[in-house]
């Protein structure tokens, strides 16, 4: 996907009302999971990632700093994030739970 065309998103914008379902895309371009909330508020904030898994069975859910992504709505208004991640390293990350 070419994310030049993106628009970022302000930080007063980052919220799980905003970043709830956004797909997250990893360092091979590639879809890694999606942000099912956000803890926090502005750039000390951070994303819960629902990551791996098949038709929700066995996804984990991490957290990952908001500052480790960028965030950015497509032409037609959907936003998503990017980060320089792979899906193994969030894999590894330890689980969270809310």
């Amino acid at each position: 996907m070419d994310h030049s065309s993106h628009t970022p998103i302000p930080i007063e914008e980052l919220n799980t009302a905003n970043l709830k379902g956004a797909n997250v895309y990893g360092s091979d371009d590639k879809n890694i999971g999606d942000v099912s909330e956000l803890l926090g508020t502005g750039r000390n904030a951070r994303a819960v990632i629902e990551v791996g898994g098949f038709f929700g069975i066995g996804i984990k859910q991490v957290a990952l700093d908001v500052s480790r992504m960028e965030f950015a709505r497509d032409k037609t208004g959907k936003i998503h994030a990017h980060t320089a991640m792979t899906k193994d390293e969030l894999k590894n990350l330890p689980e969270h739970r809310g």
